[in-house]
């Protein structure tokens, strides 16, 4: 294998409060207990009900109705294949257009150690960031090389379940290997589908995205266990994966505290987690012009390097103690990769990982 490539670019420094950054977070209304701290049929309803709640519309007000009731019929037909598998296609997967994508970053994936097809594997990948550019490119494409880098690997990145519910959309997401962050999918995936698979699941959520800036290395972790529990579950292996960059790729702006603006942003913050069970972050990039002003990512390098895999037991009813000794043995290699590569992607040296 190659060495990875060094990566160089001018990153601006920030100070940021941990206790700050604490309050607000507690200022972020808490979901039921689910995979990753989320409820999961929440999540699919909020994401899936408009889409499909528009069927009757056609079906009813417009002259597409046969075009929906095609739909809705193989919408019915087709409900359980993306929590049983998917249904991938590698010519998707290697669309040129993936190559566009990658290029404009760039975006790079960096392998550390062999993914043995012998075992099934958790790839969690921090941080979320506003959009988790560098997970979608290395994982639900082939731009960057994932197959040949890792032979014999399946990987399938998790998201919200409710994608699922849209006609043709969903289609579309299971060509490239997407399924659903729920129990029943990752399960079957990690059990049903002999060795060879991969999950990944950018842990931090839409929680994390909150504490997505530029110069920062800021992660939600302490609280997001469910991944480790399914881990044991099923005897995956653990594998760290972190996306230097990813934070830089758009600024984003949190108003000061107590001014009216702060308050209609957190407001507005709320009913978005609550009613859709996403967080509408305040952020902007660049514009179509080179240095205008626009939502457009800055074409920033963004490299994601994955770490040695953490062999763990299969335990049916793992105890607490036991989920915790395995999330404790994680964030410490985590910490260790993060250390290892930080300078050679653009972190100052001083600068240390962050988890909260």
């Amino acid at each position: 294998m190659k060495g990875p490539v060094v990566v160089q670019w001018t990153q601006r420094t920030a100070t940021v409060s941990t206790g700050a950054m604490r309050r607000q977070l507690q200022a972020i209304p808490s979901g039921k207990p689910g995979l990753c701290g989320r409820s999961i049929p929440g999540q699919a309803w909020k994401s899936g009900a408009i889409p499909i709640l528009l069927i009757p519309y056609f079906l009813v007000f417009t002259k597409f109705w046969s075009a929906s009731v095609l739909a809705l019929a193989w919408l019915v037909y087709d409900w359980n294949t993306h929590s049983q598998g998917g249904r991938r296609s590698a010519w998707v997967r290697n669309w040129t257009l993936w190559k566009y994508f990658r290029n404009y970053f760039p975006v790079k994936l960096v392998k550390t150690h062999d993914l043995s097809p012998k075992h099934n594997y958790i790839i969690a990948n921090h941080p979320h960031g506003i959009v988790s550019y560098g997970a979608f490119i290395n994982f639900a494409t082939e731009a960057t090389g994932f197959t040949q880098m890792f032979p014999s690997i399946s990987p399938s990145l998790a998201t919200l379940e409710g994608i699922f519910w849209i006609p043709i959309v969903r289609d579309y997401v299971m060509s490239m290997g997407l399924c659903p962050v729920s129990k029943l999918a990752l399960n079957y995936l990690l059990t049903q589908k002999g060795s060879g698979n991969a999950v990944i699941i950018v842990v931090g959520g839409a929680t994390e995205a909150l504490l997505s800036k530029p110069g920062t290395s800021i992660i939600f972790l302490k609280e997001r266990k469910g991944f480790v529990k399914l881990a044991l579950k099923t005897g995956a292996y653990l594998v760290p994966s972190y996306t230097f960059g990813e934070n830089e790729v758009h600024n984003q702006t949190t108003f000061p505290e107590g001014t009216w603006i702060r308050i209609f942003q957190k407001h507005f913050q709320n009913i978005g987690k609550r009613i859709l069970g996403i967080n509408f972050c305040t952020f902007h990039g660049r514009g179509l012009t080179r240095g205008s002003w626009g939502f457009l990512p800055f074409n920033r390098p963004v490299t994601t390097v994955v770490g040695e895999p953490l062999p763990v037991p299969r335990i049916n009813r793992p105890s607490k103690e036991v989920v915790d000794k395995y999330h404790a043995l994680y964030i410490r290699a985590l910490h260790k990769l993060f250390d290892q590569h930080k300078v050679e992607y653009g972190v100052p040296e001083t600068q240390e990982l962050t988890v909260i």
